[in-house]
């Protein structure tokens, strides 16, 4: 991994006009991703995960959706002012992305190869018998066998797993520098989803990709990932590597989402720790800390007042007044090294 960045992201802001109102789906994200690195985002349903990794290629509809503040630089370049015609340049041929369910996601009515061709089809970048070596090749790369009879086939002759993989394909097939896949192992069973999640190593290690991983599955998370970022409420509450997030955490919110799973040191009757209360709602996003309500360790400062980012180490901070020198002295609890079956 290097120290090129790729992306930033700085303040970002961006929301979602409804009948309702305004819904402030994320607020304030700011991250970068490397040259050769993995970042997971994790967090449950509504944090805002999805949305920022949509927004990094204009994919989320506008309207009803508009940036309200921020900047998305991909190699120094600003995402956000492109026009539609720009941004068909960047998605596929710079970054890839992997949707969330590849059942509805590739297109029944085409065969598999054909649709593997569509990013170089408008973009003419190649004679149709060098389309189809290309796609060829990249079936082969993903661990697809028989890549001639796969070609020829439609979505529905093929298993989920394969489905994924040929989601996998399209996104690399143009050579992007940075993939993101959201959810990728969604719907698959434990031995398809080691397959991909194998797949996306080696596109950093192999192939020297960078991959933003979008999840709430902490185990995907902790086998794959080099950095992480924990959303809540449309924020990133803390931040660091992976062994800072699972063995040093510092946020409330992480540390219910590492009690809420079931380790191997659980015996059959022992309940879980869920997180207890709802998200908050984005359409009113409370002035506070987004977790203060739900949070064991709130204080009355937690709600009226957002925290800063406060910074624990190099490239670990995280979103919380339990920080703060005047605040009482909380240990979280963490994953430790005889507990943990997630590494």
């Amino acid at each position: 991994m290097s120290d090129k960045k790729l992306i930033e992201i700085d303040n970002l802001e961006f929301s979602f006009n409804t009948y309702g109102g305004e819904v402030q789906a994320v607020r304030g994200v700011s991250f970068e991703v490397k040259e050769g690195e993995i970042v997971g985002i994790v967090g449950e349903s509504g944090c805002g995960k999805s949305v920022t990794a949509q927004c990094l290629m204009k994919l989320n509809p506008e309207p009803p959706g508009f940036f309200k503040d921020g900047s998305i630089k991909y190699k120094g370049e600003e995402i956000i002012t492109k026009s539609e015609r720009q941004m068909r340049k960047i998605r596929g041929l710079e970054i890839g992305f992997v949707f969330q369910d590849p059942m509805t996601s590739l297109n029944p009515t085409m065969k598999i190869g054909k649709q593997i061709e569509e990013i170089f089809i408008e973009r003419k970048m190649y004679s149709r018998s060098q389309m189809k070596e290309k796609a060829m090749e990249i079936l082969k790369t993903v661990g697809i066998s028989d890549s001639e009879t796969r070609y020829n086939q439609y979505p529905h002759e093929l298993s989920g797993g394969m489905k994924q993989r040929v989601m996998i394909a399209i996104a690399l097939v143009a050579e992007p520098s940075v993939v993101i896949a959201d959810e990728p192992t969604t719907s698959l069973d434990v031995t398809i989803e080691a397959q991909i999640l194998d797949l996306l190593r080696k596109l950093k290690e192999d192939l020297g990709k960078s991959v933003i991983l979008i999840t709430h599955d902490l185990g995907v998370i902790a086998k794959l990932c080099d950095r992480v970022l924990v959303m809540y409420g449309g924020k990133i509450v803390e931040r660091g590597t992976v062994d800072e997030i699972f063995y040093e955490t510092r946020h409330p919110y992480t540390s219910g989402l590492l009690s809420s799973i079931a380790g191997l040191d659980k015996k059959r009757d022992d309940e879980l720790s869920p997180i207890l209360g709802t998200p908050p709602d984005l359409f009113s996003p409370p002035i506070g800390c987004p977790f203060a309500a739900r949070c064991e360790h709130a204080m009355e400062i937690c709600i009226e007042e957002l925290p800063k980012e406060y910074k624990i180490s190099e490239g670990h901070s995280t979103l919380c007044w339990l920080e703060h020198e005047q605040a009482p002295n909380v240990k979280l609890k963490a994953k430790s090294y005889e507990e943990s079956d997630l590494l």
